[in-house]
C-alpha cells in the first residue's frame, strides 16, 4: 500500500473505522499478498522499497540496513511482521510484551492529528509472541520490549523465552539488575520516559548499550494519552539527545516518535540520534514514510556517470526514428511491396475489393508508429537522466520494458506472417541494446530526495502518482488484449463493424489478408506493452521532489501515441465512441495527472 493509494484511496476509509480493524485489515491483507507466489516482489516493484547501501549500519554489534524502525505499539497482535520489511522498516520493535493477563485497550483517534492510547494499552503476551517467532523466520533485527511492569520473574521468564529471537531488548530502568544474571551477551537499552527530569541519570552499568528517547506525553485528565509528534516534540527530543550525548557519548540513542514528515528524521539523526522508531506519525503520514526518510539521507556521489548509457540513448533514438518512419509510410502507402508480395493483391486491388481495408491497415500501423515514438522519447529520457548516472530503478526500468519489446517478435509470427522489414529492424536493433545492458548492468545507485516534508504539493502529486499509475497499468493490460487479439480472434465486433464485412468474407477473398492484418495487431500490442511498462515503471519508481525531467518525459512523451491513435481514427472516419472510450479515459487520466503533477515535480514544496 504505497502513499499514492493509502492517501487518496484508502486512508479516509481506514480512519472511519475502528482502529483495530483498520489496522489488521492492512496488515492481513499486505501478508496474504506477501504469502503468495511472487506477492514479495509485487509489493517490491510497486514501491520500490530497497534501502540504499550508504545508510548500513552496524550498532553494537547488530546490521542494520538503515536507522529507521516500527514501534511495536502499532502491530501488538504482530500481525505485520512479515510486512514491514518489504516496507522500508530496517528493523521492527515487538511489545510492550507481557505476562499480564489483563486485556488492553486499542488506540482512538480522537481528530485527524492524534492518536489516543489508553493507559492500560494493548500488549501482546509471552506465549502469544514465543509462538509467532518461532513460526516466522524475521530476517530483520528485532526489538524486544518487555513490559515496564513486569516483575523480577517475569523479566527473566520473557529474556530467557524470546533471547533466541530478538537482537536487543528495551527494559525501564529498575528492571536493570534483573536482567543481568539471564543477558550477557544481547544489547540492552533503557526507556527514558519524557516525564523525568530533563538531566539524564549516568547509565554506567555494564549491561546497557544506550537509551530510548520517548516523545512528550499530553493526558486528556482521565485514562487516554497521546505521544506528540508535531515540532514540539522533535524539539524536545533533540534536547534529550544532547543531554545524553553530553554525559555519555558513547551510549546508543534511539528515539521514538516524534517524526511525522522526513526532516523530522533528519533533525533527530542531526542531534545524534543512532536510530529511530514511527510510531503515531507512521499512521498519518503514510507507509512510504520510511523510504521517504532513507532518500532524504542518501547522498548521491556529485559527479558519476555511468558506461553505457550512450548506448541506451542510441536505442531510444533508433525506436524514434523508426517511428517517426513508420508512422510516414502508414500515411501514404500503408503497404510496402513485400506486404503486396505476400498478400498476392496490389494496394490499388485491396481499395478496389473494400476501401476500408487498407484504411483499417493504415490505422493499426499508424497507431504502432506513434507508440513507437513515444516509447522512443521515454527511452531517451531514461538514458539521459537515469542510466547516466547509474540510477537502479532508471537502469531496471529501461531493460525490463526493452526485453519484453523484443521477445514480442514471437507473437508477429502467431498467425503465420511475419516480414523481413521488422526482423532486420530487430536485428539492428539488438547490438546498440546489448551493447546497453553489458554496461549498465551493474548500475545500482540508489536516489537521494530533497522532500522534507508533508506538503500540500506532495499530497497533490500522490494523486497525480496514482492516475499516472492506473495510466500505465491501463496501456499494458491494454496492449496484452490487443496482442491477444492479433494471435486469435483479430478482430472486435467494432472492427467488423467499420469493414463492414466478416471474417469469413475476408477469408474467401484472400486467404493471407487476415494474417497481415493479425501481424500488425500482435505488432501494436507488443509496443503498447513495453511502453506502458515504461510509463508505469517511471511512476512507480521516479516521482519525487523537484525531478522535472520526470514530468518532462511523461508530457512529452504520451503525446505522440495519443495523437496518432486517436488522429488515426477520425481520419479514416472510425469513429465509434465504444471503441475510442478506453482512449478518452486515458487522455483524460494523463492530463489530470499532469496538473496535480506538475507543482512538486517541477517546483518542489510550497
Amino acid at each position: 500500500m504505497p502513499d499514492w493509494s493509502y492517501h487518496p484511496l484508502f486512508k479516509p476509509w481506514l480512519f472511519s473505522l475502528n482502529a483495530h480493524h483498520s489496522r489488521e485489515f492492512i496488515y492481513k491483507s499486505m501478508r496474504t499478498i506477501s504469502n503468495i507466489p511472487g506477492g514479495s516482489s509485487l509489493i517490491e516493484f510497486l514501491g520500490h522499497f530497497s534501502t540504499p547501501n550508504d545508510l548500513h549500519q552496524n550498532t553494537n554489534g547488530v546490521s542494520y540496513k538503515s536507522p529507521i524502525g516500527v514501534s511495536g505499539m502499532l502491530d501488538p497482535n504482530l500481525t505485520g511482521l512479515e510486512v514491514f520489511g518489504s516496507l522500508g522498516h530496517s528493523f521492527i520493535e515487538i511489545g510492550p510484551v507481557t505476562l499480564r493477563e489483563e486485556e488492553g485497550n486499542v488506540p482512538q483517534l480522537n481528530d485527524k492529528d492524534r492518536l489516543w492510547f489508553h493507559k492500560q494499552y494493548e500488549m501482546p503476551h509471552l506465549t502469544y509472541v514465543e509462538k509467532k517467532l518461532r513460526k516466522i523466520a524475521l530476517h530483520k533485527p528485532v526489538m524486544l520490549h518487555i513490559d515496564p511492569k513486569a516483575t523480577q520473574s517475569q523479566v527473566v521468564q520473557i529474556v530467557e523465552s524470546l533471547k533466541p529471537y530478538v537482537s536487543s531488548f528495551i527494559v525501564k530502568q529498575e528492571q536493570l539488575e534483573w536482567i543481568e544474571s539471564c543477558n550477557q551477551d544481547t544489547p540492552i537499552y533503557v526507556s527514558i520516559e519524557s516525564t523525568e527530569k530533563d538531566t539524564i541519570m549516568n547509565f554506567n552499568h555494564p549491561y546497557v548499550s544506550g537509551v530510548v528517547i520517548n516523545p512528550p506525553i499530553n493526558w486528556d485528565g482521565e485514562e487516554n494519552y497521546f505521544k506528540e509528534d508535531q515540532k514540539v516534540s522533535n524539539d524536545f527530543m533533540c534536547k534529550r539527545i544532547t543531554s545524553v550525548k553530553d554525559i555519555d557519548q558513547d551510549l546508543t540513542i534511539i528515539t521514538r516518535g516524534g517524526i511525522r514528515e522526513p526532516h523530522d528524521a533528519l533533525h533527530l539523526k542531526n542531534a545524534g540520534a543512532d536510530l529511530m522508531i514511527l510510531e503515531s506519525g507512521y499512521v498519518f503520514t503514510g507507509p512510504g514514510l520510511p523510504k521517504r526518510i532513507n532518500e532524504l539521507m542518501t547522498q548521491m556521489p556529485e559527479e558519476d556517470e555511468g558506461t553505457g548509457w550512450k548506448w541506451g540513448l542510441l536505442f531510444g533514438a533508433i525506436i524514434l526514428i523508426a517511428g517517426i518512419i513508420a508512422l510516414i509510410f502508414s500515411m501514404t502507402r500503408v503497404i510496402l511491396p513485400y506486404d503486396e508480395q505476400f498478400i498476392g493483391l496490389t494496394r490499388e486491388e485491396i481499395i478496389a475489393i473494400n476501401p476500408r481495408i487498407l484504411a483499417f491497415m493504415a490505422h493499426d500501423r499508424m497507431t504502432l508508429a506513434g507508440t513507437m515514438i513515444s516509447g522512443g522519447i521515454i527511452y531517451i529520457q531514461l538514458a539521459r537522466y537515469g542510466l547516466r548516472y547509474r540510477i537502479h530503478w532508471a537502469t531496471k526500468a529501461f531493460h525490463t520494458a526493452a526485453i519484453l519489446g523484443f521477445l514480442g517478435i514471437f507473437l508477429f509470427i502467431g498467425y503465420g506472417y511475419f516480414d523481413w522489414l521488422h526482423g532486420l529492424y530487430y536485428l539492428f536493433l539488438l547490438p546498440f541494446y546489448l551493447m546497453c545492458f553489458w554496461k549498465t548492468r551493474g548500475h545500482l545507485h540508489t536516489v537521494s530526495s530533497s522532500n522534507k516534508k508533508n506538503s500540500s504539493s506532495w499530497k497533490k502529486s500522490l494523486i497525480g502518482q496514482l492516475l499516472f499509475v492506473i495510466l500505465g497499468t491501463s496501456i499494458v493490460v491494454g496492449g496484452i488484449v490487443i496482442s491477444t487479439i492479433g494471435t486469435t480472434g483479430v478482430f472486435v465486433s467494432t472492427d467488423l463493424v467499420y469493414l463492414c464485412t466478416t471474417p469469413e468474407m475476408l477469408q474467401s477473398i484472400n486467404d493471407r489478408l487476415i494474417p497481415v492484418i493479425a501481424h500488425d495487431r500482435a505488432g501494436f500490442g507488443t509496443a503498447l506493452i513495453s511502453v506502458g511498462l515504461l510509463v508505469l515503471m517511471t511512476t512507480l519508481w521516479g516521482f519525487r521532489e523537484g525531478e522535472k525531467w520526470i514530468w518532462n518525459t511523461l508530457a512529452i512523451g504520451a503525446p505522440p501515441a495519443f495523437i496518432a491513435g486517436l488522429g488515426t481514427h477520425f481520419v479514416i472516419g472510425y469513429t465509434s465512441f465504444i471503441h475510442l472510450l478506453p482512449a478518452y479515459f486515458l487522455v483524460v487520466l494523463y492530463i489530470i495527472g499532469l496538473v496535480y503533477a506538475k507543482p512538486f515535480l517541477n517546483d518542489g514544496a510550497n
